[in-house]
């Protein structure tokens, strides 16, 4: 503050000496005191407090309209959906649109209380003596009488416009973090217990795209195919092999020990999951001589000869197996789709 604002009372003042020198005050920083308050367009005129209040509760309003926005986007915008949009170029539509609407959220309930702050509630002064840490009960109950009055004078009780929209911005914004618990795990739905493979199926040679026919297996052969109508360019190609890739291995029947196995198979061609049943890996090494599969992950391996049982590693249970026969083409197909869920287990497992 510059001396020019300062109040004359509360300037130093000069005084002549017997010697015609002139001597300052003893305190030469004294407390010039705060400037006189002056009150807002909105202390004085009540229509303009009424614009601010709108004002107010249409940010809010904004606010709750961008939370319904999220999830609206959540639950519209595909996971894979590429979008250009001038000037970040080619972006996730799906995450644009949630940190758009999720800012614009936030943004407007802060711009709000802001807003309500500076032109609605109370902007007077006031200069308190600092007091020890430990408030004496007088304190406290001036504390209290505070606090209620700056409660009266902010217009919380009596601008009902501003408190109830306040109150919906502060409770939708919420939900857009339970919105995102749906990412925590599958929705009740079959999704992860079916997979494309179904009866009249027949079976893709995933290296060739040819039907697969009996003699196309030698005995001790490891081949993958997958099921009849997907391909690699399907958008959901991903999705579906991750559940469907099947591996095809011919077996002399007199070797099979699992009677389900022998009664499901083709002439000694089995076929099971790729997929193992620890976390998912593609199982991909094959031993002839002990028809073991291994998984290359985490080395749990299964007995192709004996119902593709763990017998090593941390897998839970055993390889699902499809079953399979032959149609008037003379191609391999499927008999149905797999008994029970592919890969690792998951909390839906019944």
């Amino acid at each position: 503050m510059s001396s020019q604002e300062i109040p004359e009372e509360n300037l130093p003042v000069a005084q002549d000496t017997a010697h015609g020198a002139v001597k300052v005050a003893d305190d030469p920083f004294a407390d010039p005191g705060l400037p006189p308050h002056k009150p807002r367009i909105q202390d004085i005129d009540e229509r303009a407090a009424r614009r601010s209040e709108r004002t107010v509760a249409g940010m809010f309003v904004l606010s709750m309209l961008s939370t319904i926005g999220f999830i609206a986007s959540y639950v519209i915008f595909p996971v894979d959906q590429i979008v250009y949009i001038w000037p970040f170029g080619r972006v996730s539509a799906l995450n644009f649109a949630l940190g758009w609407t999720l800012g614009l959220a936030l943004f407007f309930i802060g711009a709000g209380a802001v807003h309500w702050a500076r032109t609605l509630m109370s902007d007077v002064e006031v200069a308190d003596e600092r007091h020890p840490i430990e408030a004496s009960p007088e304190v406290k109950a001036q504390v209290m009488a505070d606090f209620a009055a700056g409660a009266d004078e902010s217009g919380f009780g009596r601008r009902k416009l501003i408190r109830n929209t306040m109150f919906g911005a502060l409770s939708l914004v919420p939900l857009s973090g339970i919105v995102l618990l749906r990412d925590m795990g599958p929705l009740p739905e079959k999704k992860l217990r079916t997979t494309m493979w179904a009866k009249g199926k027949q079976l893709i040679n995933m290296n060739t795209h040819e039907p697969l026919r009996p003699e196309d297996v030698a005995v001790g052969s490891l081949t993958f195919a997958m099921p009849e109508g997907l391909s690699e360019h399907d958008h959901n190609f991903q999705t579906e092999i991750a559940k469907a890739a099947l591996m095809i291995v011919r077996i002399q029947p007199e070797d099979i020990k699992d009677k389900r196995e022998l009664e499901w198979s083709h002439e000694g061609i089995v076929a099971f999951s790729k997929i193992c049943t620890h976390v998912g890996c593609p199982i991909s090494l094959y031993e002839q001589q002990t028809h073991h599969v291994l998984c290359p992950c985490h080395q749990s391996t299964f007995d192709l000869a004996d119902g593709a049982r763990v017998i090593f590693g941390p897998a839970g249970h055993a390889l699902p197996q499809l079953r399979i026969g032959v149609n008037e083409k003379g191609n391999l197909e499927a008999l149905g789709d797999f008994d029970e869920p592919v890969g690792p287990a998951f909390w839906e497992r019944g």
